[in-house]
């Protein structure tokens, strides 16, 4: 499944694929000596935009949601690529206690959970489900609409208090795929035998978006100094804005500073390139996920007329949290469709290796719009084997391999701007 690409400016990404796919020995090389000096996330999922003139990742995701949405062909590379993970972290595992979102009534997520659990198992690990809910305090049985069922259990701490488990089940790993966004729980902390992954520095109580693009910013600088580019090609300019309060109106002349400073750095760029695109940029809650707090912003004046739905929209993320600090990223358009829908692809990664991915197309979004929001729609990209090797001979623009390649080559470069991050910003450095 590759979407069409609806642009007539691609030449500077052709040019791009053409020096990516030139310089493949090179890459992977880089990236095998990087994953000495750094530890990858356990797991992690990246949206990328494809404007055709330029490629970049918006968002990095450290407890990825979508595992229900890739190819079941890609499941053999799931299992290898996260028994490679659990290995390094706990060579003899045996039981692997996976903490989910709170969601127990979102069946696309409990889904997500169900394929979680296939590729643990497969592994040959046993696997149960814990509960961060206070409400679930006995078993509590769930069934899918394939007619699969999970089980979640409520935490225990062991007499101890050093062990996090469940009833007669005490884990070597402990996998979140629980965001944290609305704080970390006391049941959490200070779990000084067991391993968890993601550790809690990665979850929005701490994580920031303006750290990850930071990171990214090096990283990219890097790569596109080996691989003779214009970084610009694969970076969304960004700034960070303190203390913003859409209800008060505080922070707005900083917010609409920092629209105006974005605006002309693309608008330079669009200039040098010949590109006839309306520049726009991209407002959002520096700490959260789910695709809230998002906005798209063409002028500064956006940001001081906002009406009331829109700084409601704009002041809350996921569980109630308060909107304080903002990033101004670049818009990047995305021309590509699915179904003649606007779409972006999404690549999923287990430790260092790309297992699948998906596309992301809505209905009723434009290609300047978010499309993480109600009314999503989602295709399994076929990331096998065959498309896995990228083809030298193929004209720019043409082969399936060579677009999924460049996908992979900067899902990684999230991914390795993650892992600085996370290095970075971990309170306890010495026993990362």
């Amino acid at each position: 499944m590759v979407p069409h690409l609806v642009t007539a400016l691609n030449g500077p990404l052709h040019d791009l694929e053409k020096k990516i796919l030139e310089a493949t020995p090179a890459i992977e090389r880089w990236f095998r000596l990087e994953w000495q000096e750094h530890t990858p996330p356990f797991y992690c999922s990246v949206d990328l935009r494809n404007a055709g003139f330029k490629l970049a990742p918006v968002d990095t995701n450290l407890f990825p949601g979508g595992f229900n949405n890739l190819a079941t062909e890609m499941l053999p590379l799931s299992v290898q690529a996260a028994m490679a993970a659990i290995e390094k972290y706990c060579p003899d595992a045996k039981n692997l206690l996976l903490i989910p979102e709170n969601h127990t009534r979102n069946m696309f997520y409990l889904q997500n959970v169900a394929r979680m659990i296939k590729i643990f198992r497969q592994t040959g690990l046993n696997v149960r489900l814990g509960s961060l809910s206070a409400e679930v305090t006995e078993p509590v049985t769930i069934d899918l609409p394939d007619g699969e069922q999970l089980i979640l259990e409520p935490l225990e701490r062991s007499a101890n208090g050093r062990r996090l488990g469940l009833k007669n089940f005490d884990p070597c790993t402990i996998v979140l795929n629980n965001d944290l966004s609305a704080g970390i729980p006391a049941i959490l902390e200070e779990l000084n035998e067991q391993t968890l992954l993601p550790p809690l520095h990665a979850g929005w109580a701490m994580r920031r978006k303006s750290n990850h693009f930071a990171a990214y910013d090096e990283v990219v600088k890097k790569f596109a100094k080996m691989v003779d580019i214009d970084p610009w090609m694969l970076n969304p300019f960004f700034l960070k804005v303190k203390d913003v309060n859409f209800h008060e109106r505080t922070g707005e002349d900083a917010l609409a500073a920092a629209v105006d400073t974005i605006l002309a750095k693309i608008r330079k760029k669009y200039k040098e390139y010949g590109i006839k695109e309306k520049p726009f940029v991209i407002v959002k809650a520096d700490a959260g996920t789910y695709g809230m707090g998002v906005m798209t912003v063409h002028s500064s004046d956006e940001v001081r007329d906002l009406n009331r739905k829109q700084r409601n929209k704009m002041s809350v993320i996921k569980d109630g949290v308060e909107v304080r600090d903002v990033i101004v990223q670049e818009g990047v358009y995305t021309f590509e469709q699915v179904h003649e829908s606007v779409a972006e692809p999404v690549v999923y990664m287990i430790d260092r290796y790309v297992v699948g991915g998906f596309y992301r197309f809505h209905e009723d979004r434009g290609v300047d719009e978010n499309l993480n929001a109600p009314g999503m729609h989602f295709v399994p990209l076929a990331f096998a084997q065959q498309h896995a090797v990228p083809d030298m001979r193929a004209k720019p623009g043409t082969a399936a391999p060579n677009r999924f390649y460049m996908y992979g080559v900067v899902a990684r470069l999230a991914l390795l701007a993650a892992s600085l991050e996370l290095e970075r910003t971990d309170p306890n450095p010495e026993i990362y």
